[in-house]
């Protein structure tokens, strides 16, 4: 799915956060997804990084802005400013280092305890192409999973394997929360003004936000 019409012109905009431990290939999976590209020298993010994109879900324009953590995962100190209006996550490990699984737990209970229940969240298991090296069996995370209630997906960022189906079934899920809530009091989701930021929130109404903070990379 490619980008489509002008880069402002859009029916949704949602933010989609990347949060796993450090080294897991967040920044190449984000970089992979908006630019088609993949960088071998790996170095962590410094700084808030955030890029956009946008994907057709249904007859509509979905803009992702999607964000990074900026190496803050190192410390262990994302702060709630990072979270805050994150309507979907991609919860990301390394396949090949077994720790990266194990903390997992840990960032599903913080991204569960800044952001909304609606929320929709994506396992990803990343480099998948390292298969001589595979620490964690595709079981196991689908195991865990089913029991947390997320999606799963495994993904190599170098060989662009399963990326943006990773990022597009979280755009169509969040998508498809929005417009399910919409209709369940009565109000026609197309009828939302273009160019809104859509809030997930656990109440029985869509609040379309004027994106005061949204910006384009």
């Amino acid at each position: 799915m490619g980008a489509y019409r002008a880069d402002d012109d859009y029916d949704y905009l949602f933010k989609v956060v990347l949060i796993g431990d450090s080294g897991v290939g967040k920044s190449n999976l984000l970089s992979r997804f908006t630019k088609n590209e993949f960088s071998l020298e790996s170095k962590s993010t410094i700084g808030v990084e955030f890029a956009t994109r946008s994907i057709r879900v249904d007859d509509k324009v979905v803009k992702a802005q999607i964000w990074d953590t900026a190496g803050q995962e190192r410390y262990r100190a994302i702060t709630s400013a990072y979270y805050r209006g994150a309507v979907g996550a991609l919860l990301v490990y390394d396949v090949t280092r077994h720790v990266t699984f194990e903390n997992v737990e840990r960032w599903l209970k913080e991204l569960r305890g800044h952001t909304d229940a609606n929320i929709v969240i994506m396992l990803v298991g990343n480099k998948a192409d390292l298969r001589h090296l595979r620490a964690v069996s595709t079981d196991d995370a689908k195991a865990f999973a089913e029991r947390e209630n997320t999606f799963f997906m495994e993904t190599s960022a170098l060989e662009s394997l399963n990326v943006g189906s990773a990022f597009t079934e979280v755009l169509a899920q969040i998508y498809r929360v929005v417009s399910k809530k919409a209709l369940d009091v009565g109000d026609d989701p197309s009828a939302l003004p273009k160019g809104q930021t859509i809030n997930v929130g656990s109440k029985d109404d869509v609040s379309a936000v004027k994106g005061a903070g949204c910006c384009s990379a």
